[in-house]
């Protein structure tokens, strides 16, 4: 039996389109994570980048479970002596809603090079308007 890899050029990427709202985050980004690397395809190959692009909508209605809102931290380091900023994750929703998801999505990627390819492929927008229409991205329903 003779073995295949998918060749970059062969790949054929898909838009999805990922409600958020009322989702929890840890079960949404491995579920992003899967899409991104394009372990829901059946020739997924590890080292080759064959994920579809992800856009997610309604950031802003992600669901923290427990007391995630108030004691959960998020760590923000400006790279100058005494530049690290604390801030609590219901402070990190109201100024930057995509981050809950994107830290999510980022820490579920693997650390290489490949990954940081991947997560360029995401889109996380706060409400339900995004500028992806023209892509008609396929809606992805899961955990309802």
């Amino acid at each position: 039996m003779k073995t295949t890899i998918p060749k970059e050029e062969g790949i054929v990427r898909a838009w999805r389109l990922v409600d958020a709202a009322d989702q929890p985050v840890g079960r949404l980004a491995a579920a992003i994570c899967d899409m991104l690397r394009g372990k829901n395809k059946p020739d997924y190959t590890p080292h080759v980048d064959m994920g579809d692009f992800v856009v997610v909508i309604n950031a802003r209605r992600v669901k923290l479970t427990g007391n995630k809102e108030t004691q959960k931290i998020y760590k923000d380091y400006t790279g100058y002596p005494s530049g690290l900023k604390l801030r609590p994750a219901s402070v990190v929703r109201q100024r930057h809603p995509d981050r809950l998801i994107r830290q999510a999505v980022r820490g579920m990627l693997p650390k290489n090079h490949l990954a940081r390819q991947q997560i360029r492929r995401l889109k996380v927008y706060p409400d339900s308007e995004h500028p992806h229409a023209a892509q008609s991205p396929q809606p992805m329903m899961w955990g309802r």
